[in-house]
């Protein structure tokens, strides 16, 4: 069996994005005959929320390893917050000391704290281990520089350069790129020579049953609405941003039509925006209020920056009466929370850039509506589309989907995981073949 030594700063109890690939491919690595070390940041040392339900979803014989992060407390004055960062040094020193005395065949990391992937160069070139990254978000990217300046995030000035200095070291001597994303792929294969389309792969994220499973053994409360009323919850978990401008401008210009001519639907809708932030609680800038107030929708749209904790989320889901998926007007935005959306069995209305995959997975398991737009798509347009359909969904409610579950089949995370696996394989077969080659030499 293979050692594969995984780096996710981010880790069950702590609730956050970047970890589930990792936590839903563990139980599947063993049986593909690769063993999974995970090397993680110490949860009190991280700023996230917790969910110890997650922790149910992970074996006890996976092997854990915990590393120490300077304090928030004392790096935040001086401006410095980013658990990358924060981690970096002890990543680099309990790296070293596993490196040393255990044989690990691929190292892997899978995390969008990107500051440690830094350390896969120093590592290869220390210890002669390939080493894989798996790009979940961009990371230097030049989308920013194109917004007008109050569009961009916090301490975009520093992390913009931050950024531009340290991907190209991180990407020196990667043997692989794992992706959600083919445009992902695209970009540094043309930043990097020695990325070619060879050492890349797309794979999203994986549907995990084992998270409905754990959800049924709960008594979870829904702290936003209450289910089985005559209001019809519409509810969408995620991220909001400016980049989703053009389709929560659409969704609130269709609702505000509903209300004129089909008043005894839309009349009785309320609809929810969850965890619209990544930032702390309390400190989040929303996104979508603002254009609700805009139409003159905010009556029946809310916005709740603050996550809440991911079990709560599918509950949120299961108890909805309809689900709402807005997407970005970048093309490679893939919404990796889509499956829990199918999973949870609800009418699904998403609202996305043609090109993203996640219009393709809707039609082959029949899961939802995808309403899509392009470039030249105006706001009107795509408010008509979205309208017709809504209120398509609405005169049908309750209803339960038509889910094609045999397509649905190859969007697990244990086919996920296994695509995981034979990426690493082929790495592993293509350094092996370099060595003899250079060994002849």
């Amino acid at each position: 069996m293979k050692n594969l030594l995984i780096i996710s700063p981010n880790f069950p109890p702590i609730n956050a994005a970047d970890m589930h690939r990792v936590r839903q491919s563990l139980m599947y690595f063993q049986e593909l005959d690769w063993n999974p070390i995970v090397l993680t940041v110490k949860p009190e040392q991280i700023e996230g929320n917790i969910d110890e339900n997650l922790l149910q979803t992970i074996s006890p014989k996976i092997e854990i390893i915990h590393v120490s992060a300077f304090s928030p407390r004392w790096t935040r004055k001086i401006g410095l917050g980013s658990l990358g960062l924060r981690s970096l040094w002890f990543y680099k020193n309990a790296g070293n000391k596993i490196l040393k005395t255990r044989k690990i065949d691929l190292i892997y990391f899978s995390t969008t704290m990107f500051p440690v992937m830094i350390l896969g160069t120093y590592w290869e070139k220390k210890f002669s281990i390939p080493f894989v990254i798996d790009m979940q978000d961009p990371w230097h990217s030049e989308h920013y520089l194109k917004v007008p300046k109050h569009q961009r995030p916090p301490k975009f000035w520093f992390s913009y350069r931050l950024n531009k200095y340290l991907e190209p070291i991180a990407m020196k001597k990667v043997s692989g790129i794992i992706s959600v994303s083919q445009g992902y792929c695209d970009i540094l294969q043309q930043r990097y020579t020695n990325i070619r389309p060879e050492n890349c792969t797309v794979i999203p994220f994986g549907a995990f049953r084992t998270d409905f499973e754990v959800l049924e053994q709960q008594k979870i409360l829904n702290s936003f609405f209450s289910p089985g009323t005559d209001t019809i919850n519409i509810a969408y978990i995620g991220r909001g941003g400016h980049d989703m401008e053009l389709p929560i401008s659409a969704i609130c210009k269709a609702f505000k039509r509903g209300l004129v001519e089909s008043p005894e639907l839309f009349k009785r809708i309320k609809m929810y925006f969850i965890g619209t932030s990544y930032a702390k609680d309390g400190k989040g800038k929303a996104t979508i209020e603002p254009l609700a107030q805009k139409f003159g929708v905010d009556q029946y749209i809310k916005e709740f920056t603050d996550r809440v904790s991911y079990f709560e989320a599918l509950q949120i889901l299961r108890e909805a009466d309809m689900l709402l998926i807005p997407g970005s007007v970048d093309p490679n935005y893939t919404a990796s929370k889509l499956y829990p959306y199918i999973m949870a069995q609800k009418p699904l209305l998403a609202v996305f850039n043609e090109q993203s995959s996640v219009v393709e997975i809707l039609k082959r398991t029949n899961a939802g509506e995808a309403i899509v737009f392009n470039g030249a798509t105006t706001t009107e347009t795509l408010a008509t589309n979205i309208y017709e359909s809504w209120q398509n969904i609405l005169l049908r409610l309750p209803f339960i989907p038509d889910i094609n579950w045999t397509a649905f089949e190859p969007y697990t995370a244990k086919k996920m995981t296994e695509k995981q696996v034979n990426f690493f394989d082929m790495i592993l077969k293509a350094k092996s073949a370099l060595h003899e080659h250079s060994e002849c030499i």
